[in-house]
């Protein structure tokens, strides 16, 4: 018998299992994946309506404010063509007051005459007004055309119109949740309908202040939100925006104190001003979140200035649509309690009889082979398919006796080869391994000893070339001794580096022992190396050397390390430091020291500083200065330790045992 006919069945491979899944599928999956589908469709739909009901109500605000510049511009080009203005045109005094007069009856907050030539004539008969040919609208006006914009002026030119209107329109700011930060505490300019039409050769200008109308945006919010126009308690608001500054709106901050001052969220100010979209949805407005609509205002030239603002209180419709959802969540619960009963009445008649032959089949598969269903007493489909799964385990007790036998002969058979399979596999195993290294090895040393071949070509050019030229020089060349010695000094490097690469290759022909090393006398000799480096960041170098000894290391290896570790602590000093080098013997070990004032390391850093391809430079470096420094030092027989705090700079430590000549001569 096989291990899974005699596992016991996961409850969702029983009979009973499934067929309640077949009954309860519909009801607990079905129904629940269509209604939540529904009920986000419903939601979707729901923001939809009103996104499509706050576009609309701003279209509405939109048409209003247009009404609005549009009568105020036809009352001045009608006062332009009047009889009784032509006739009062030549006596400016008497013009004066009469444009005063119809400045008050129009309500407009200044009215006045300007010619070809920049004369003005202000209602009121004032003389501060500067000349105001550079406004758009008055260009238009004469030049024969009649001209509504939104303009926005400065306190110092509200005050040639009137005093009066600087003091209005001077607003403090509020501090506004989600608004873009500023440094801004006030806002002194105001925005206003600048109108214009031609008249006798000049133009007639007029103006009407927004900066704390709120007569006219209570007559938007009235006519865009009617009494009854919104259910469930939401409040419509509407606003008028100079940049992202509310200076005229029926928003409250507090019971009848309205949000004058008050700033737009950072968020709509992108979308609207900067980049002159307008926004359709919800936005967090002065203290609560609103179903927003906001539309760029441009000013005459051409610039966006302000926004025009509708909107209402978002809550009161969540939470009829969460009452919705509570609704219909309880009428769904309480059809599953009536009707899931009643489905498992049925699959019960189904899944018992199901289950006794299960369990039969069960516990044949455990070895029972006696076990029988003895379903009867019932004439349907379930009882004559136990009749005959009964009939069928008679037979099947008597051919697995039969089987016994033959299977016991078998088993023998196959233990027998699959051990034999089982030694094969792994000799074939392990000298597959062998001929796979063996491959690698053998590619990897001749691609080696071709490189070094093909370096040492170059480089004997090279050297020759240097000979020459110092030989061609002669006396000349004498300024220019210490570059052509560090230049020998470097080709001598790569040839080392050849050199060990060969080595590598070819070891047998490279056998020799390492002469004694004076430490300090390399780190002379490296320090020009790097000295470029160290003038050029404003860094320190401090020597210490009294190793007094000889190490068993090559040269080049060394300077390499001690290049290296330099190298890392100068970057560690962007800003300038001190770079020390310490030598000392101790227990037959010579210990250098390179340390810096540097940025330092966490612990985590230098526990993986060592490790190859590890690198805190990010493009700048490949992670392999400091693992090929320890494995230099190591094959000298060595060591190198490290010590750091997180600005405090960092502390390298190499430890190279002394040659046997020093020792011998200690």
């Amino acid at each position: 018998m096989s291990d899974s006919a005699t596992r016991p069945v996961a409850l969702r491979h029983t009979v009973r299992a499934r067929l309640l899944a077949i009954a309860l599928l519909p009801v607990l999956f079905l129904l629940p994946l269509l209604l939540v589908t529904s009920v986000r469709n419903w939601n979707h739909r729901f923001d939809e309506v009103l996104i499509a009901k706050v576009a609309g109500e701003l279209t509405v605000a939109h048409q209003h404010l247009a009404g609005l510049m549009e009568r105020r511009g036809a009352d001045i080009s009608a006062l332009g063509l009047s009889a009784l203005f032509q006739r009062l045109s030549a006596d400016p005094a008497r013009l004066g007051d009469f444009l005063e007069a119809q400045r008050r009856d129009m309500g407009l907050d200044f009215l006045y005459f300007v010619d070809a030539a920049g004369n003005t004539i202000l209602s009121g008969g004032s003389d501060r007004l500067a000349d105001p040919r550079g406004w758009p609208v008055v260009q238009a006006a004469l030049s024969g055309r009649r001209k509504i914009e939104i303009d926005v002026f400065d306190a110092a030119q509200l005050s040639a119109l009137s005093p009066d209107l600087a003091t209005r329109t001077r607003l403090d700011l509020v501090p506004t949740r989600a608004a873009a930060p500023t440094a801004r505490t006030s806002e002194t300019r105001g925005m206003v309908i600048h109108a214009a039409a031609p008249a006798l050769g000049g133009a007639l200008v007029g103006g009407l202040l927004l900066n704390r109308n709120l007569g006219f945006i209570d007559e938007i919010n009235e006519l865009v939100y009617p009494v009854g126009s919104l259910t469930g308690g939401s409040l419509g608001t509407a606003s008028l925006f100079l940049e992202d500054v509310r200076v005229s709106t029926n928003v409250r901050m507090f019971e009848n104190v309205r949000a004058l001052g008050t700033r737009v969220s950072a968020e709509v100010r992108q979308k609207v001003l900067d980049h002159g979209q307008v926004w359709l949805a919800r936005a967090f407005v002065v203290n609560d979140w609103y179903i927003s609509a906001y539309e760029p205002i441009r000013d005459s030239f051409g610039k966006r200035v302000g926004m025009l603002y509708v909107g209402f209180l978002e809550k009161p419709f969540k939470t009829a649509m969460w009452r919705t959802h509570l609704l219909i969540g309880a009428g769904f619960l309480l059809v599953m309690v009536f009707s899931v009963p009643i489905l498992l009445v049925f699959a019960r008649g189904i899944f018992k009889p199901l289950e006794r032959m299960n369990r039969v089949i069960d516990r044949v598969h455990r070895g029972d082979l006696g076990a029988r269903s003895n379903i009867g007493g019932r004439d349907d489909e379930i009882s004559r398919l136990a009749a005959h799964l009964d009939s069928l385990l008679d037979q099947l007790q008597e051919r697995d006796r039969k089987l016994r036998d033959w299977a016991e002969e078998l088993e023998q058979r196959v233990a027998s080869r699959t051990r034999d399979l089982e030694e094969a596999n792994r000799q074939l195993e392990m000298t597959s391994k062998q001929l796979i290294l063996s491959e690698k090895l053998a590619a990897l040393g001749e691609i080696t000893a071709g490189v070094a071949h093909e370096i040492n070509n170059p480089l004997a050019v090279i050297q020759g070339n240097v000979d020459v030229i110092y030989d061609d020089l002669g006396p000349a060349a004498e300024p220019m001794r210490t570059e052509f010695t560090l230049i020998q000094e470097q080709i001598q490097a790569i040839t080392l580096l050849v050199t060990r690469l060969l080595r590598f290759t070819r070891p047998e022909e490279f056998e020799q022992e390492d002469a004694g090393l004076d430490p300090d006398q390399v780190i002379r000799s490296t320090v020009p190396l790097v000295q470029h480096i160290l003038s050029n960041s404003g860094i320190a170098l401090k020597l210490e050397l009294a190793a007094e000894g000889e190490i068993a290391m090559n040269e080049t290896e060394l300077q390499q390390v001690l290049v290296n570790l330099m190298i890392n602590a100068i970057q560690a000093m962007p800003e300038g430091g001190t770079l020390s080098l310490r030598t000392q013997v101790q227990d037959a070990h010579v210990i250098i020291t390179v340390q810096d004032t540097g940025i330092g390391m966490d612990a985590e850093i230098q526990a993986r500083i060592f490790e190859p391809f590890f690198s805190t430079k990010r493009y700048e470096g490949t992670g392999l200065g400091l693992s090929i420094t320890r494995d230099l030092i190591e094959r000298a027989g060595g060591d190198i330790s490290v010590s750091s705090q997180p600005g405090a700079g960092s502390c390298f430590r190499v430890r190279l045992p002394l040659s046997e000549r020093t020792v011998r001569s200690a």
